[in-house]
């Protein structure tokens, strides 16, 4: 882990992550009337990669003067986690064409209590006990915000579904190789150019796009480029540097509540009383998984 960021403001700046990517939910729906998801999914994530492409080579050159250049094998890796995140992000942007955006952000956060069950099968790591409870009670949460009984399958319900094993992956490694890289920057701008240029190729071989839908959905693209790829995803990046995956993942499910309350204030949608009680538990298990560790370590200390 950095040393210049503490567990504490790496949980703040993965809130804030969670934040714009709630205001970028309704921007990939919306795209969808104009440009296929391959198309949407490349464009994005080349902007995003553009975006960060000047620090990326800052750090390129700052390796390379200590003679410290990503290998072989750490480029595997970013190509890796590029690949998840076009697994990850695809599956979401073709499930979203047959769904409704309630039922995407409720689906998609199925991944949270995925990735403590990874990390405990596959990396042997254990997650603190608060963990247990807070993932579960995210999942809940999001359902209670979505409707609570309302959520009924469609036909891209499935898709959504299935990008939450990509999804819980990716969180689970970005942060390690970040933190073994010591080149966030770097790692991020790589994973985007893979996304992006794997889903450009698909999108030229099976989409037909014109200047005209480009046009009109060029604000949305713009928008979840340089906001949630450019910003959002390196963001994560830096923040889940120094902190344990499972509690990220939790952090990162408030994404469907800043999408809620995005759509209260801006698009005019009304959540119901059970709708509040969702958000609520939702931060009530962000508070807790942050909280606990900590209060324990003060236990700790106190009583040695």
């Amino acid at each position: 882990m950095t040393q210049g960021m503490t567990r504490v403001q790496a949980n703040l700046l993965l809130l804030v992550v969670a934040l714009i990517w709630g205001s970028a939910f309704v921007a990939q729906s919306t795209a969808m009337a104009h440009v296929g998801p391959m198309t949407f999914t490349g464009l994005r994530f080349l902007i995003g990669a553009a975006v960060v492409l000047p620090w990326a080579l800052r750090e390129w050159r700052f390796l390379g003067a200590r003679q410290l250049r990503p290998g072989r094998g750490d480029a595997l890796q970013i190509a890796g986690l590029g690949g998840l995140l076009w697994l990850g992000a695809v599956m979401q942007q073709i499930g979203i064409i047959g769904t409704t955006v309630t039922n995407a952000g409720f689906l998609t956060a199925l991944y949270v209590p995925l990735v403590p069950l990874l990390a405990w099968w596959w990396l042997g790591r254990r997650p603190h006990a608060s963990v247990w409870p807070a993932s579960v009670g995210c999942l809940v949460g999001t359902w209670m915000l979505s409707g609570a009984g309302q959520v009924q399958l469609q036909t891209g319900d499935l898709w959504v579904i299935a990008s939450a094993l990509p999804w819980a992956v990716h969180v689970l490694y970005v942060g390690r190789v970040a933190d073994r890289m010591a080149a966030p920057f770097l790692l991020a701008c790589g994973q985007f150019l893979v996304c992006g240029l794997v889903s450009l190729a698909w999108a030229v071989a099976s989409e037909s796009v014109s200047a005209a839908a480009l046009g009109a959905a060029a604000r949305d693209i713009a928008y979840t480029g340089i906001v949630s790829v450019g910003i959002g995803f390196t963001a994560q990046v830096i923040g889940q540097r120094n902190t344990a995956a499972a509690d990220a993942a939790i952090i990162l499910s408030s994404e469907t509540v800043f999408a809620a309350l995005f759509g209260y204030a801006l698009m005019g949608d009304r959540l119901s009383a059970l709708g509040w009680s969702g958000c609520a538990l939702i931060l009530a298990c962000i508070l807790l998984v942050q909280l606990l560790p900590m209060w324990r370590e003060r236990v700790a200390a106190a009583a040695r």
